[in-house]
């Protein structure tokens, strides 16, 4: 574990944390004047390894072959040529930092972190941070690089756990969640308005992982598992590749699922929640690896199925309730992220192919006709 200083003066500006890879939805936009949560879980941390925050050029203002040796290989609206390197935390998870909200710019509903840093250090008044809670963005704590450094707790592990200890935790992401408002026109509490959808970060990973089976696909059809994965991907893969041709095909793979079978030349797979690491097996080593956040693909390959939860309100320990009514399907078609999406091929080489070029340029399009 680790707990970071400022750099100024030394002084300690969070808890313990535990290291983890930057969430899919990390940067996401999701809906108009939505509340969504936390973005990270209390007591973990995560770097995001391109650079941030202002200064930001128009792709037009890029000289050629720059983009490029920054790993981006389409055009972009725009570009950060701020400081790698950001740590995000929990909001929560931060001490000894003063919040001063008239050093930022604000949105409709809060902060939005868009002219630098708007919380300091409550020792030498050093800004180290950026508190983003406006609406429709994920709650989060973004240390600015350079203000601040990581120091390694004594005592603590820091070996990433193994694939067997996270199955046997099984911690998954559940497909649908309830989407709350700020507030209704007439200002009631911000409560009162919800409604189930796809989860957002479902939405966010189904953009990045459409992104890579787009890039497997070399142009041609592709075919998902039946069941949730189909209903994510199957209706987009269709409309944005061409039909005719011998179809690839998609498995599932990884930790203590099934062995997929040989004619899967494309793996959907789990991605490491510490190190990013993607799950590759030894029998397919040509294959394609689609990464999936471990939460995700545990439940594409062992959703659960309307269990019951421990009952509150004086029942004894241990208690089940049978009358619980599972999480219900939001009645609409899946949609990818499309920034998600965007952001992600744009940083695919295969990109350059015209073809998938070509879907790339025509996102905007496919989202009209509500692809994504």
């Amino acid at each position: 574990m680790f707990v970071f200083v400022c750099e100024a003066c030394g002084a300690e500006l969070t808890t313990p944390l535990s290291q983890v890879t930057l969430p899919d939805h990390a940067h996401q936009k999701y809906g108009s004047g939505v509340q969504l949560p936390g973005l990270m879980e209390s007591g973990t941390f995560a770097v995001a390894p391109e650079p941030s925050g202002p200064p930001w050029r128009r792709w037009k203002e890029i000289p050629p072959g720059e983009a490029a040796g920054r790993g981006i290989h389409a055009p972009v609206p725009t570009l950060s040529y701020g400081a790698p390197g950001a740590v995000v935390i929990a909001p929560g998870d931060a001490r000894g930092t003063i919040l001063i909200p008239e050093d930022n710019a604000s949105g409709c509903c809060g902060t939005v972190g868009a002219d630098g840093p708007n919380v300091v250090c409550a020792e030498c008044s050093l800004p180290v941070a950026s508190r983003i809670d406006d609406c429709s963005i994920w709650q989060a704590l973004w240390l600015a690089p350079g203000a601040v450094r990581r120091l390694h707790v004594r005592g603590t592990d820091i070996t990433p756990r193994s694939w067997a200890d996270l199955l046997t935790e099984g911690k998954r992401t559940p497909p649908f969640a309830p989407i709350t408002t700020w507030g209704s026109r007439s200002g009631s509490a911000h409560w009162q308005n919800y409604w189930w959808s796809w989860n957002p970060q479902w939405e966010a990973a189904g953009g990045r992982a459409l992104a890579h089976l787009l890039a497997a696909s070399d142009g041609q059809p592709v075919t998902v598992p039946d069941g949730l994965a189909k209903e994510l991907f199957q209706r987009s893969l269709d409309a944005l590749l061409p039909g005719g041709a011998p179809a690839r095909r998609a498995a599932l793979a990884g930790p203590g699922a099934p062995a997929p079978d040989a004619d899967a030349r494309i793996l959907l797979v789990p991605s490491h929640p510490q190190t990013g690491e993607l799950w590759a097996p030894a029998e397919h080593p040509a294959a394609h690896l689609v990464p999936l956040p471990l939460g995700v693909w545990l439940w594409l390959v062992s959703p659960e199925r309307s269990l019951p939860v421990p009952a509150s309100g004086g029942l004894p320990e241990g208690v089940l309730r049978d009358d619980f009514d599972a999480a219900p399907h939001p009645g609409v078609l899946f949609r990818a992220d499309p920034d998600a999406l965007r952001h992600t091929l744009a940083r695919l080489p295969a990109v350059r192919r015209p073809w998938l070029r070509a879907i790339f340029d025509d996102i905007p399009q496919y989202e009209r006709a509500g692809y994504f």
